[in-house]
C-alpha cells in the first residue's frame, strides 16, 4: 500500500489478494509472480501464495490516508472474482464511499458478475470502474461495463494481444493501452496501438499509453510516435473535498 510504480495510479490497496486465470491475458500474470515472491519473503498476507484471501485488517486503511490520492483497488486480485462474497464486495464499496476524498480505480475481467451485482451497489462518484480487454474476443466485457451505474467507466487494454478495430466507446470515459512485460512477453504491434489511439481521438475519450512492454519494459519505454500519452478522465468536483471538510453549498 505504498506508492505504486503503475503509471496510471498513485497507490494500491489490496483488501483481497489472489486470483485464478480466466482468459489469455492472465497467462503471464504479474500479480501471481509477485505473490509467490512475497510468500517466499514471509509476507503474512501471502502465506497462501496466490490463493484468494480476504484481509479484514486492510479494509479501512484508506480512511487513514488524509491526503487525497488515486488508488488502484486489488492490484493483486479481482474484486468481482466468483469466490469473493458479495457482502465483502459491498464492504469494500462502503469504505470507498466513506473515503470520498480519494479516487478509487477498480478493474475486473469478471464483467458479467460486475453487471449482475451493479444494481445492488451504491455507486459513489469517486469510484472509477474498468474492465480488462486483451483482444476482440473479449470485447463483450465493455457492454457489461456500460450497463453498470459507475460514474466513470474505463478500459484497460493490457496486455494488448490483438487488434481492436471497432471499439464501441459510447459511455466510456478513459482508455489505457499497454503491452505485456516480463521474460515471456507476447508482442504488441504499433498499428494496434495507433488504431486505438485514433478511435479515442475521434470519440474524444482520454487515451493513456502505459508501455510497450517486452522483456525489458524500461528500455522499450512509453513513447508513442515520440510523445507520452498520459491523458486522464476528469474527476467529479465532489472528490476534491478533503476529510473533515464539507462542500460550501452544504454549510448552513
Amino acid at each position: 500500500m505504498a506508492k505504486s510504480a503503475i503509471e496510471w495510479t498513485e497507490s494500491t490497496w489490496n483488501p483481497l489478494t489472489g486470483c485464478t486465470k480466466i482468459s489469455p491475458g492472465c497467462k503471464h500474470c504479474y500479480a501471481e509472480r509477485m505473490a509467490k515472491r512475497l510468500q517466499a519473503m514471509g509476507q503474512p498476507n501471502y502465506v497462501r501464495g496466490f490463493e484468494l484471501a480476504m484481509h479484514e485488517h486492510v479494509l479501512e486503511v484508506p480512511l487513514r490516508w488524509r491526503k487525497p490520492r488515486v488508488v488502484f483497488v486489488n492490484s493483486m486480485s479481482d474484486l468481482f472474482h466468483e469466490q469473493a462474497p458479495e457482502l465483502f464486495i459491498q464492504r469494500v464499496f462502503d469504505v470507498m464511499r466513506r473515503a470520498h476524498w480519494h479516487s478509487f480505480q477498480v478493474l475486473t475481467k469478471r464483467a458479467a458478475r460486475l453487471e449482475r451485482l451493479s444494481p445492488n451497489i451504491e455507486w459513489p462518484p469517486n469510484v472509477w470502474m474498468g474492465v480488462s480487454v486483451e483482444s476482440q474476443r473479449y470485447a463483450s466485457r465493455i457492454d457489461h461495463l456500460r450497463r453498470t451505474d459507475a460514474s466513470i467507466k474505463f478500459l484497460s487494454l493490457e496486455p494488448l494481444l490483438g487488434p481492436l478495430p471497432h471499439l464501441d466507446l459510447d459511455g466510456i470515459d478513459w482508455v489505457i493501452v499497454g503491452g505485456e512485460s516480463g521474460p515471456r512477453a507476447r508482442p504488441m504491434r504499433k498499428s494496434w496501438v495507433l488504431e486505438i489511439r485514433d478511435q479515442c481521438r475521434v470519440a474524444a475519450v482520454p487515451f493513456f499509453f502505459k508501455q510497450w512492454g517486452g522483456t525489458n519494459k524500461k528500455k522499450a519505454g512509453r513513447l508513442l510516435d515520440g510523445q507520452v500519452w498520459d491523458e486522464m478522465p476528469e474527476r467529479p468536483r465532489a472528490q476534491e473535498q478533503r476529510p473533515g471538510h464539507l462542500p460550501v453549498a452544504t454549510i448552513a
